[in-house]
């Protein structure tokens, strides 16, 4: 029988959506000059251990940029300073702030719900999916609703060019272009810049507030490091959101019997949301560096090499999940890693469940024949890192 993910248009470096295993668990690609590795027990031992597997992959680029490109950024940087960047930002997501944040997405997840309930053909994902995180983290950050379609923009160009890693010789070749792409990341630093000077002008409860007026080492952040900071919580809080929210009812659409179970008994809700997670990670490939030679499954990799772990592809790693390309909904144990592992373990991750779970359920309770337009087909972001629906046309009737 022909799986429906047979007939997704994913992304073709993403072998492992489709069932396939790669030939070996760690290989070097020459052309690229990096080393993937796409077993789970090599991932996860690889993530947990950032004295050997940096995640400060800068240093091996050939084009060197800039340290304000990701000053601040706490998933490209090692203990001991990832810990004190870090710590900034969990000060910041207090109980009082996720029950705050909680009390907030049922309201905006209705409102969304209110804006489609009617229709009978939309989009998922410009409609709703894409909509309520880019609502949330711009709460968070103290983002003005005049600015949202500013942010959407953003991360519309941040998904273009991205369908595949280039070799070193490539990278430097298109170094002029690289720093046209980079003119982006300037738009962006110049508007947390305005944020933070009107935040230390009129503070607010707001996480730029807090960034600014915080201590790092006894020292206040500098406006490089409070925008990479907002950077990357916009990125990490929008788009990963998005595509877990879309991918989980792609999935319940693609497979009706595990979509009756969770429609059967609503307590399979948070199991189905980390079994999406496993199935069509989000986030389906991250980089590290080796800083000395190291054994990973039988194969030795020297020190200063730039590494791919493949979480996608370990999350299908038949020696951790049993039966690891069904997709089941009440799966237990789950210990995936679609959210990471280790010290960068998804910062966001509590806030992403409670928006996908407030999501989910509203559509079943309020859409109950949502579904997807079997004439217009879904299409999938072609990211080489990222697994996920980028529009998904439904019907409602």
């Amino acid at each position: 029988m022909t799986s429906p993910v047979d007939t997704w248009d994913m992304h073709p470096g993403h072998f492992w959506l489709r069932g396939q295993r790669p030939e070996k668990l760690v290989d070097y690609d020459e052309e690229l000059q990096l080393w993937n590795v796409y077993g789970y027990p090599e991932a996860a031992a690889i993530l947990g251990d950032p004295r050997t597997f940096s995640s400060d992959t800068m240093r091996l680029d050939p084009i060197k940029l800039d340290e304000s490109v990701v000053e601040g950024d706490f998933s490209h940087t090692d203990p001991p300073l990832h810990r004190k960047l870090r710590g900034l930002v969990d000060y910041a997501f207090t109980p009082q702030l996720v029950a705050k944040l909680e009390s907030r997405v049922q309201g905006i997840v209705d409102e969304l719900v209110d804006q489609i309930d009617g229709k009978q053909k939309f989009d998922l994902v410009a409609e709703f999916a894409a909509p309520l995180p880019l609502i949330m983290i711009s709460d968070l950050l103290g983002v003005p609703e005049s600015d949202r379609a500013v942010f959407r923009t953003w991360m519309d160009k941040m998904l273009d060019g991205s369908e595949k890693f280039e070799s070193p010789e490539t990278v430097l070749e298109q170094e002029e272009e690289l720093h046209k792409e980079l003119e982006l990341l300037w738009e962006m630093r110049d508007y947390w810049h305005e944020r933070a000077a009107e935040s230390r002008r009129r503070p607010r409860e707001d996480l730029i507030s807090k960034l600014v007026h915080a201590e790092l080492g006894g020292e206040r952040l500098n406006d490089s490091q409070i925008a990479n900071i907002a950077n990357r919580l916009l990125v990490n809080g929008h788009l990963t959101t998005a595509m877990l929210i879309a991918n989980t009812v792609l999935c319940l659409d693609a497979f009706p019997d595990q979509d009756a179970r969770v429609r059967a008994d609503r307590a399979l809700v948070p199991p189905l949301l980390e079994e999406s997670m496993r199935y069509m990670s989000p986030i389906c490939g991250v980089g590290r560096a080796t800083n000395a030679a190291v054994e990973v499954a039988g194969t030795v990799i020297p020190a200063d090499q730039l590494m791919i772990v493949w979480t996608g592809a370990a999350n299908r790693d038949e020696r951790q999940f049993q039966d690891p390309d069904r997709f089941d909904a009440g799966r237990s144990p789950n210990a995936h890693l679609g959210l990471g592992r280790g010290i960068h373990f998804c910062l966001g991750r509590q806030l992403a469940r409670m928006e996908s779970r407030a999501a989910v359920e509203t559509l079943l309770d309020r859409l109950p024949n949502l579904r997807a337009d079997p004439a217009n087909p879904p299409t999938f972001l072609q990211v080489v890192d990222a697994s996920g629906v980028a529009t998904l046309p439904v019907v409602t009737q």
